[in-house]
């Protein structure tokens, strides 16, 4: 069953704000719902073509399963 977790991203590592009881080395997926995620800053624009194609194609090798949960309106927005 799905937990929703609070963290901090700093300097590459995620710090949960939430207590969780989780055993050690589980593997989970997280789900970023920041506002705050900023696109890469690419000025050049050769590179910045490059990497919109290898961003389309990563989406197209990588589908969402047609089984895959569906989100409520609750889940996409953060409660207080």
């Amino acid at each position: 069953m799905p937990q929703a977790l609070k963290a901090i991203y700093h300097s590459g590592t995620f710090i949960l704000k939430t207590a969780c009881n989780f055993p050690e080395g589980i593997e989970v997926e997280l789900l970023v719902t920041s506002p705050q995620v900023l696109p890469p800053n690419i000025s050049d624009i050769a590179a910045r073509q490059d990497f919109l194609r290898l961003l389309v194609k990563r989406m197209q090798e990588n589908p969402v399963p047609s089984n895959a949960p569906q989100f409520t309106r609750d889940m996409l927005h953060e409660r207080r």
